[in-house]
């Protein structure tokens, strides 16, 4: 970063360096958060720039997470930082926040674990506890939509196969796709996560509804059990009594296969056991 003139005037900076002339040229891509909020802010205050401010904002309020969470009169405590500026900030942040949250396109494909992982880490990345989602799909394996099965604490997350079925029968689902975070950040599935992973497989096959994966995704990383080879069914669940299993519900007279939907990370296919994102 270049020196600073006195008074921190950006426009006293060489061109090539000022924030917007580098989103002109290189796209936003390029430009840290201190920079981005600098355009959003404009100026600083007498003594410093507007990047100047925008790095006070980070460090006072540990982040863009935090800025994001932080009211207009935390914002306004830090220097150069008044009413409107807080209110534009404020109101790029959550222009960002509803974008992330749009829900996915009846009729999108999945191609991919990762495609599912980019499209719900920032979802789900902040969140203390453990939510479990399920992605229901028609027979060409388009969305119909997506809903929460159900939220836990930080350490359990109860999911009734009944209550899962349920739902994809009501929308009458060729397949479906479950997800969960772990708020720990560490997506290695537990022994219960694998374990109700096979009583959910045993269920759909029993109603001709295929899982087709079950993505658990932590910081940054993810584990996929189609790219791992894990959607085996526990045989044990079709056999248990209704009121122990909780699979009361009505079954398809056909079977249906498990078409994999999921490619290895690298596109050649395949099951790579790689979590990397």
């Amino acid at each position: 970063m270049p020196k600073q003139a006195k008074g921190g005037g950006i426009h006293r900076w060489p061109e090539s360096e000022r924030p917007r002339e580098r989103l002109f040229r290189e796209g936003p891509e390029a430009l840290s958060d201190a920079q981005l909020l600098a355009i959003l802010l404009r100026v600083g205050r007498a003594e410093a720039s507007a990047v100047q401010v925008a790095m006070d904002l980070l460090h006072h309020l540990d982040g863009l997470q935090g800025i994001a969470n932080r009211g207009l009169g935390e914002l306004c405590g830090v220097r150069g930082v008044g009413l409107a500026k807080a209110a534009q900030l404020k109101a790029a942040l959550e222009l960002g926040k509803r974008a992330l949250t749009t829900p996915l396109s009846t009729g999108t494909r999945i191609g991919s674990s990762r495609d599912l992982f980019d499209y719900y880490y920032p979802r789900l990345r902040d969140l203390r506890h453990e939510v479990f989602k399920i992605i229901l799909l028609d027979a060409k394996h388009a969305i119909i939509r997506d809903a929460t099965v159900s939220e836990g604490s930080l350490t359990l997350s109860i999911v009734h196969p009944r209550e899962v079925f349920n739902l994809a029968v009501r929308e009458s689902a060729a397949a479906v796709i479950f997800l969960h975070n772990h708020p720990s950040g560490d997506p290695q599935p537990s022994s219960e996560d694998r374990a109700l992973t096979a009583r959910l497989v045993a269920a759909g096959e029993v109603l001709g509804i295929g899982v087709l994966d079950h993505l658990i995704v932590g910081d940054g990383r993810y584990v996929s059990f189609a790219d791992r080879g894990w959607l085996e069914p526990d045989r044990r669940a079709t056999s248990r009594p209704p009121a122990e299993t909780g699979e009361r519900i009505r079954t398809a007279p056909t079977r249906a296969s498990r078409p994999g939907h999921a490619r290895s990370q690298d596109g050649r296919g395949g099951s790579k056991p790689s979590t990397e994102p």
